[in-house]
């Protein structure tokens, strides 16, 4: 279970814009909005602990007491970030301020754990679902979701129907049509059949005859090129 929170302070954001933003991050901070039951607050955080906090125990599902200018904190999670495409550096991040007694909806990344029989039969194990939505408590939403491979067989498929939600979790997506992981038969690359050398020999001599017949009806035939008699 995620079961974390992390305090979070943050400062108001009076100037708006792309250059701004620009200017901040130059300066270690992180553009962002926290969006509350009143209206939403342009913010900037200290890029250090937004990322200690989005890497603490509870990851990306933690819930963030966000501290405003000294003010009481409010209860948040992470909505949506944008990252840097090379740095790989957060932006700018959009905080929901959520109440602990009612539940939300949140994305949960998958991990397998164990080693699929099928596997060791020689085939192999692919991840299809990578997340998974689910309806929780915000302090009940897991990190990860762990699920066992171990008794998947070469042809199998492992659905969501066939895993245990944690305590306090629902899952959103269709048990019956989510699939998790399957083993399949290596996929055979068949080889190009190398041809004997006197079959070798022999279509290169057929192609370079093939040529030399294409030459000579360019030419117009054996005399030279002639020229149009007016």
């Amino acid at each position: 279970m995620a079961g974390e929170r992390v305090k979070l302070v943050v400062q108001n954001r009076s100037v708006l814009g792309s250059a701004e933003a620009r200017r901040l991050r130059r300066q270690g901070l992180v553009p962002g909005v926290l969006y509350g039951r009143d209206e939403p607050v342009a913010i900037t955080i200290p890029e250090r602990a937004l990322r200690t906090a989005l890497t603490s125990k509870g990851g990306l599902n933690a819930v963030l007491d966000v501290v405003v200018e000294g003010g009481k904190a409010h209860s948040s999670v992470l909505k949506e970030y944008q990252q840097d495409p090379v740095r790989g550096v957060i932006t700018h991040v959009d905080l929901q301020e959520v109440r602990l007694d009612q539940p939300i909806h949140a994305t949960v990344p998958v991990s397998l754990v164990g080693e699929a029989a099928g596997t060791k039969e020689g085939g192999v194990l692919s991840q299809v679902t990578v997340e998974l939505n689910v309806e929780a408590l915000p302090m009940d939403v897991p990190e990860h979701i762990d699920v066992d491979v171990s008794a998947i067989g070469i042809g199998d498929s492992l659905r969501l129907e066939a895993v245990a939600a944690p305590e306090g979790v629902t899952f959103l997506d269709d048990a019956d049509e989510t699939v998790i992981a399957t083993v399949t038969l290596p996929t055979r690359v068949e080889e190009p059949e190398e041809p004997v050398e006197g079959e070798a020999a022999g279509e290169a001599a057929a192609e370079e005859a093939a040529a030399e017949g294409e030459a000579d009806a360019g030419s117009g035939g054996d005399g030279e090129p002639g020229t149009a008699e007016g």
